[in-house]
């Protein structure tokens, strides 16, 4: 498990340093949002920031608020950019895992951005 104290790059923080390929859908300075390689519905985008600073939300809205709502900003965009036929623009989840038991398994905060049709009790950890 990779912590927030951790200096071993995180798989996102692989993904920020373009080391492992990513479909990235949306960048800022801080925040970067690619499609989940495992999707678990028509649109399933996770959206991370480029530091590994912060391994969950809790610690993110903690240290830095501002952050925290950038990565908002940027998932609901991506949320109306790229809503599945269909689906009504800005209508969708946004899943925070946070700890092991609630399913978290890459300790580098980010949030699941989905939208569509998908089935109740689908989604897996990350």
């Amino acid at each position: 498990m990779t912590s927030a104290d951790d200096q071993t790059p995180t798989l996102f923080s692989r993904i920020v340093a373009r080391e492992i390929p990513a479909r990235i859908v949306a960048e800022t300075d801080t925040v970067i949002a690619f499609h989940d390689i495992a999707p678990q519905a028509p649109l399933h985008v996770v959206v991370t920031t480029k530091t590994q600073q912060y391994a969950n939300v809790v610690e993110l809205a903690a240290g830095d608020p501002a952050l925290l709502a950038e990565l908002v900003a940027v998932a609901t965009q991506v949320a109306e950019e790229l809503a599945p036929a269909g689906h009504t623009p800005g209508q969708f989840r946004l899943i925070f895992n946070t700890g092991p038991e609630a399913g978290q398994t890459i300790f580098h905060v980010h949030a699941h951005v989905l939208a569509g049709t998908f089935k109740e009790g689908s989604l897996v950890g990350s």
